[in-house]
């Protein structure tokens, strides 16, 4: 069909004439442009409705700072630890070293890249997933279920032993020299295969390859321990030291978490997933032979029912979320109708979250840690947040969310399988229906 509709004088005079008819208009026009959108409109009484306290709330301590890094959902699942490491402990402000897991990270997710490469090299480049490959190589965003794969293999340390350095702080120009490197890599790969090279040689160079971005990870990140010393002193004086531990050990001996227990719940309300149904991405892996990212889909009602039984029994609910949709990041406000433009302009922009998902509205982008939550009435009204941004932000780092934001903008939680119903547990160890790497929730 041929477009023949086009903005001439005429229809710009009727846009001028209907906002001339309102003198309101005016007001705000000038108001929008001094101050901006967001603080024209936002709720002048958003401070009485979220009060700071909680009549259920995990005790925790000072919260870490992930900087110039997407690195939210190592945190949170650090974060989740660290807790209850520090509870049982007496040691409130213990922090675990995200940088070295980080350091594992980039390294597995460089070898998965390569597998994915050869297992779509006879694949045109105008293929969607090999498209969808070469975009990204490599990044430091993840799920719950990569800082489970990480864990599991190597462990974990104290902060002290490997701290931040200033390409683990700030990621971008590690990603633009290590994506680069990857996408040559990657281009050779598929010519090793084009030329029907024998696999020996192949697995010799993917050898050689990693051995470059090995190097580039230690000269970015430092080089992590094999074993370290560990030497802990706890708020009440206590000493906890040993001459020589491995992180795997540290990891066995220390916490009392067991991984495998936890499993992603998911709330996606679009009209392609149905609820009481596993789902897995098919290309979301950052460790060759770990845990991809599968999640049960459920009700929202379940989510919180969930997340309040764990948080009862003193235990930090990850949880998956869009951060910038209603907030504001320097008071620490996670408000449904913090920000109300559509009754300044006499606009309706809502979607529903399903449909949000679907057209690229919504998008699980931040990952933080529920600390506590209020009930009135049996029902919870508002939550606490831990977030993974420094001191100055918020109320020393923590959020402040109220019920519509969780609703509206939450998409996943982790829970311990033993908060599941039976039935939930086995949908769950279901086959999963596998989502290409493109999907909304990947």
């Amino acid at each position: 069909m041929e477009l023949t509709k086009e903005i001439n004088k005429e229809i710009l005079a009727d846009f001028n004439k209907n906002l001339n008819q309102d003198a309101t208009n005016n007001v705000l026009k000038n108001s929008v442009a001094q101050v901006g959108i967001y603080k024209a409109s936002e709720d002048p009484e958003v401070k009485t409705k979220l009060n700071p306290s909680f009549n259920i709330v995990v005790d925790t301590g000072k919260v870490s700072n992930q900087k110039q890094s997407g690195r939210c959902w190592l945190f949170a699942a650090l974060n989740t630890l660290r807790t209850e490491f520090a509870l049982r402990n007496n040691l409130k402000d213990f922090e675990l070293s995200q940088n070295y897991l980080s350091f594992y990270d980039r390294l597995e997710k460089s070898n998965q890249f390569f597998q994915d490469v050869l297992a779509t090299a006879k694949l045109p480049i105008t293929d969607r997933k090999v498209n969808n490959l070469f975009s990204y190589p490599n990044g430091d965003g993840g799920f719950w279920d990569y800082a489970a794969n990480l864990i599991s293999k190597y462990g974990v340390v104290p902060n002290y032993v490997m701290p931040e350095t200033a390409a683990s702080e700030s990621t971008s120009e590690f990603d633009a020299v290590l994506n680069k490197l990857l996408r040559k890599n990657g281009i050779e790969l598929r010519k090793l295969v084009e030329e029907d090279t024998e696999q020996a040689k192949i697995d010799q160079s993917v050898e050689e390859m990693l051995s470059e971005v090995y190097k580039l990870c230690v000269y970015s990140f430092g080089q992590p321990p094999k074993e370290f010393e560990l030497s802990l002193q706890t708020d009440n004086g206590k000493l906890i030291e040993e001459s020589s531990i491995t992180p795997k050990d540290f990891f066995k001996k220390y916490f009392t978490a067991n991984l495998d227990d936890y499993i992603t719940i998911e709330n996606s309300p679009q009209k392609s997933k149905k609820y009481h149904q596993v789902y897995e991405i098919s290309t979301a892996n950052n460790v060759v032979g770990g845990n991809g990212h599968k999640f049960l889909n459920l009700p929202m009602k379940r989510l919180q029912e969930l997340t309040i039984q764990q948080l009862k029994n003193n235990q930090l609910v990850w949880f998956g979320n869009d951060v910038l949709k209603q907030s504001d990041r320097k008071k620490g406000y996670l408000l449904g109708d913090l920000y109300q433009y559509d009754k300044i302009f006499g606009i309706d922009s809502q979607i529903e979250k399903g449909l949000a998902l679907d057209y690229k509205e919504a998008e699980v982008s931040h990952a933080m840690t529920i600390t506590g939550v209020n009930l009135l009435n049996g029902q919870p009204n508002r939550w606490k947040v831990e977030n993974s941004w420094g001191v100055a932000n918020g109320l020393h780092g923590y959020y402040l969310m109220d019920d519509k934001w969780f609703n509206d903008n939450t998409y996943e939680v982790v829970i311990d399988k033993k908060y599941l119903t039976e039935e939930e547990i086995s949908e769950f160890n279901q086959e999963p229906v596998v989502l290409p790497a493109w999907d909304s929730l990947a």
